[in-house]
């Protein structure tokens, strides 16, 4: 069933002022602070031709397009301990903040990538979380003790997902049974802390779905991140019960029965839906020929402009997420708030941000 929001301003304020979403005299659906109205009114009698002269229609669009471009997110996908982000973390969280996004999850790949990520939660509390596990890439690293490693780590409230874990037969980095080997303790590990899994699966749909369907009846909820399978492969992960993470990967599908095209059919429901950059990778090339002129015309100028300042295809930004919230949106035909609203609620009900 699909998730309709614009009744719910009222409450929902409150609700995001209560989770440090919000400052509790901030527009909900732009996130811009709002001025008392009785000071505001008092401002505006006092000199109005003053005011109207002082504002040239440009500025004005230029406000308007500024309070229709900004939005409340959630990247749930950000692999901020990569070594792209050593000089200057600081001001890649900063544009994030000031972009809308107002979480993130650190991405742990490796034993030693989730306490780095982990570590990271300290540094902007209530800004970063973390996940923890064992990318399948890296599963010929797992030995005996990571299991307890992963655990510990996962016992930390910062720590809200256990992952990135699953399966990768495209480039198989790691022995195909030893990814399936090391997934599936992930999985049980995931049972065991009760924490949401963060699965990763490139070309291994049939064993994926074998596996978590071993653990099918006490299996925590769980997200398929950076989603580019097909349309059959979609519709099985949803009756699982799984939620879909989408990426700028958008900018270059043009399968006839890829993401585009399971957007385009609204096969996913936006209570299933969840947004990430998967930084530094995934950048959302919104110039390329393969991108529709409708969705293009969808983009904003503030969304397009922390996407060509400051991301590059060697180093995507969380920064980026608005522009990839509005290409899915376009590709929906849906309101770009209603989408960004939803997969912020989304993200807030899965992995319980504080």
């Amino acid at each position: 069933m699909l998730l309709s929001f614009r009744p719910l301003r009222s409450s929902f304020t409150s609700w995001t002022v209560g989770l440090g979403l919000l400052p509790c005299c901030v527009n909900i659906w732009t996130g811009h602070p709002q001025k008392d109205r009785m000071a505001d009114s008092k401002e505006k009698s006092d000199n109005p031709e003053k005011v109207a002269d002082g504002m040239s229609a440009l500025k004005i669009k230029q406000i308007e397009d500024e309070v229709a471009s900004s939005y409340l997110l959630v990247d749930i996908g950000a692999n901020l301990t990569n070594s792209k982000y050593s000089r200057d973390l600081d001001s890649v969280v900063e544009r994030a903040k000031d972009a809308g996004v107002k979480k993130i999850m650190v991405t742990g790949a490796s034993v030693q990538c989730s306490k780095e990520a982990l570590r990271l939660t300290r540094l902007y509390p209530g800004m970063l979380y973390s996940s923890a596990g064992i990318h399948p890439h890296d599963a010929k690293t797992w030995t005996d003790d990571c299991y307890d490693v992963i655990k510990e780590l996962a016992s930390n409230p910062e720590c809200v997902a256990i992952g990135e874990c699953g399966l990768d037969f495209n480039r198989n980095f790691s022995p195909q049974d030893v990814q399936m080997e090391v997934f599936e303790k992930q999985v049980q590990l995931a049972c065991e802390v009760g924490k949401p899994l963060f699965l990763h699966e490139r070309d291994a749909h049939d064993d994926m779905v074998r596996i978590l369907g071993k653990f099918k009846d006490r299996m925590p909820p769980a997200v398929l991140h950076c989603f580019t399978g097909t349309t059959a492969q979609a519709l099985k992960y949803l009756e699982m019960g799984l939620y879909i993470g989408l990426t700028g990967f958008l900018w270059k599908d043009k399968s006839d029965d890829g993401v585009r095209s399971i957007l385009e059919k609204g096969l996913i429901p936006l209570d299933r839906l969840l947004i990430e950059t998967d930084a530094p990778f995934m950048y959302p090339n919104v110039r390329g020929s393969k991108i529709p002129a409708n969705i293009k015309q969808a983009l904003s100028d503030r969304s397009l402009s922390f996407l060509n300042r400051y991301c590059t295809f060697q180093r995507n930004e969380p920064c980026s997420l608005p522009v990839i919230v509005e290409m899915i949106a376009a590709y929906m035909k849906r309101p770009v708030e209603e989408v960004a609203m939803a997969t912020t609620i989304n993200a807030i009900k899965l992995f319980g941000f504080s």
